[in-house]
């Protein structure tokens, strides 16, 4: 009988074959990034061929919303694709931002398929210490 070498690890080693093993979740909506400037927090969005007219921005709560529609192209049947990684329909992304902004103050432009959202920075009022009282029962 022959004896076959059994190799636990080759199962898993297989998990990380291909081109995208290290995304096994789609993200929700386009590429977003967040930094910040001394005066402002700044996010960016890949959106190419989105009309702007279809997205959508909100903040409240310290938390930016961006949501729109990509216009679907009818298909042709004729083309046979090996690969369609192209996402048309609705997306959205939400994002807690990393401290309090002026919400009415927000900006939004868009440009050569990058949407950028300048958020000014609230100013943070310094908090005191506060000392609390243990209330005890005897």
């Amino acid at each position: 009988m022959p004896i076959i070498p059994w190799k636990p690890f080759d199962d898993l080693d297989s998990i990380f074959e291909g081109d995208n093993w290290f995304l096994p979740v789609k993200l929700s909506g386009p590429a977003m990034d967040v930094y910040e400037t001394e005066k402002e927090v700044i996010a960016e969005l890949n959106l190419p061929g989105i009309n702007p007219d279809k997205v959508n921005i909100s903040v409240e709560n310290q938390v930016l919303q961006v949501s729109g529609v990509s216009e679907e192209k009818k298909e042709e049947k004729k083309k046979g694709y090996w690969r369609k990684e192209i996402r048309k329909g609705s997306f959205e992304r939400s994002i807690s931002l990393p401290m309090p902004i002026k919400e009415d103050e927000v900006e939004a432009s868009y440009e050569k398929g990058v949407l950028k959202i300048v958020m000014p920075k609230a100013e943070k009022k310094p908090s005191k210490a506060k000392k609390i009282k243990i209330k005890t029962k005897d």
